[in-house]
């Protein structure tokens, strides 16, 4: 027993487009694609009983006819009919446009509060810079303090240390017991 057929249609371009086939995807091979056209909603079963009637006369063979068209589907269908473009009147040579006048030009905005503001903001950043300098140089300054008090409290601290090992000597050679 021969499978149900169903009859699909859908749009590709300039042409409307109908196959007989037993399932959805039977319907998009016939038309050559991967692409889930009923899933988007481009493709669907048909009702139109004439489309149904030669489709069904060419099972799993798409037919089209131009879109919008109520020709007969086939498998090379014609062009769709445009229709002649309207014409346009040619402009009267009587009447002659002036070109608008050109808009008057705006004076140019007053900058001096921008330019008080960036001088503003560039003395506070030069300002900066020098405080910075002058912190850089006190920074330097204390180190070097700092290492000359090391320095200072070593050499002092080794001569307190030596005079302190002669005092033990001397104390112990007196006979105290240290």
């Amino acid at each position: 027993m021969a499978a149900r057929l169903k009859v699909y249609a859908a749009q590709f371009g300039f042409h409307d487009s109908v196959v007989a086939a037993r399932s959805q995807a039977a319907a998009l091979a016939a038309w050559g694609t991967r692409q889930n056209l009923f899933a988007e909603g481009r493709a669907k079963v048909t009702d139109d009983p004439e489309a149904i009637a030669v489709a069904l006369a060419h099972p799993e063979v798409p037919l089209r006819r131009a879109v919008g068209s109520k020709d007969p589907f086939s498998l090379e269908p014609g062009l769709p009919d445009v229709p002649e473009a309207p014409k346009r009147k040619a402009p009267d040579p009587k009447v002659v446009k002036a070109a608008p006048a050109p808009a008057p030009k705006a004076p140019p905005p007053d900058r001096s509060k921008l330019a008080a503001a960036e001088k503003a903001l560039t003395a506070i950043n030069i300002r900066r810079l020098d405080e910075e300098a002058a912190l850089a140089e006190r920074r330097a300054a204390l180190e070097a303090d700092e290492i000359a008090s090391r320095q200072r409290w070593i050499k002092d601290r080794k001569a307190a240390e030596a005079e302190l090992e002669k005092a033990r000597r001397a104390y112990r050679a007196a006979g105290g017991e240290a």
